[in-house]
C-alpha cells in the first residue's frame, strides 16, 4: 500500500503546516511506507511533492508517484519519480479528478490531508477515504 495526499488547492500555508507535513511524511517512512501518491494540483499537492522530494535525499528508497487524471495537461515531472494513469479513458473528463482520487484512496493505506471544510473535491475525497476505512491524518485539525 501507499500513502496519498489530499488537500485544498488554494491553501495558504505557513511554517507550521510545512513542519507538520514533514513530521507526518517522516513518520510514515519510519512505519515502513515507501510509496507516496500525489495528485499534482494546487498548493497542498505541490507542497507535499516538494517535501517528499527533499526528504527523499536522506531516504532514497522512497518513491514519489504522480497519479494523472488527464493526458492533455503539462506537469512538472521533476518533482516525481514516476507517473501512473489509472484506467480513466472511458470516464467523462469532468469526473476524471474525482475518479483519480478514488483510485488513489483505493490503493493507499494512509491519507495525509489538509482539509478545513466539508465541501469541494478534497472533502469528497476525504469522505470517500472514511467510507473505505483508511487511516486519515488531517494536519489541518492539529
Amino acid at each position: 500500500m501507499a500513502v496519498m495526499f489530499c488537500g485544498h488547492g488554494d491553501i495558504v500555508y505557513d511554517d507550521k503546516v510545512k513542519q507538520d507535513l514533514i513530521f507526518e511524511i517522516t513518520k510514515q517512512i519510519g512505519n515502513g511506507e515507501t510509496e507516496f501518491l500525489l495528485g499534482g494540483y494546487g498548493n497542498f499537492d505541490i507542497l507535499a511533492a516538494k517535501l517528499v522530494k527533499t526528504i527523499k535525499e536522506k531516504n532514497p528508497n522512497i518513491k514519489s508517484t504522480l497519479v494523472l487524471p488527464y493526458f492533455d495537461r503539462q506537469y512538472d515531472l521533476d518533482l516525481y519519480d514516476d507517473t501512473v494513469y489509472p484506467a480513466l479513458e472511458n470516464i467523462p473528463k469532468r469526473f476524471a479528478i474525482l475518479k483519480r482520487n478514488e483510485y488513489m484512496v483505493d490503493t493507499s493505506s494512509t491519507i495525509i490531508a489538509y482539509v478545513l471544510h466539508n465541501w469541494g473535491g478534497a472533502a469528497k475525497t476525504l469522505n470517500y477515504a472514511v467510507k473505505k476505512n483508511k487511516t486519515i491524518i488531517n494536519i489541518a485539525k492539529k
